[in-house]
């Protein structure tokens, strides 16, 4: 049996990183996602250009990405889905995240 991925992403979220990895140039493979302990909830998502992959970082391909995530995230991100949304204010990427207790008001972090 098949174990479930640690992440998946929307279309939208996999072409967004396309198009940056594509300007980011050299030798990047993907993003890798993690989570800091940050804000007013207690954690933040934290995202960055990937080169290498690092000890027992769990490797997730999805729609023609590589999104490494940071061993110490893992059990905080399982089961999530990043997607990226545009609206006429702002364009970000979001985290669907089943972990989730609840948010800040302005919506950059979370508690599980």
């Amino acid at each position: 049996m098949e174990r479930p991925k640690a992440m998946t992403l929307t279309d939208a979220a996999a072409a967004r990183v396309k198009e940056l990895m594509a300007r980011a140039g050299g030798d990047v493979m993907g993003v890798r996602i993690g989570v800091t302990m940050q804000g007013c909830s207690g954690m933040s998502y934290k995202m960055e250009y990937a080169k290498e992959e690092r000890p027992f970082e769990e490797v997730v391909e999805d729609k023609g990405v590589k999104v490494l995530i940071d061993p110490a995230a893992t059990m905080f991100l399982l089961g999530s889905e990043m997607d990226w949304v545009e609206d006429k204010l702002s364009s970000r990427f979001v985290f669907n995240n089943p972990n989730v207790k609840g948010t800040c008001g302005c919506g950059e972090s979370f508690h599980i």
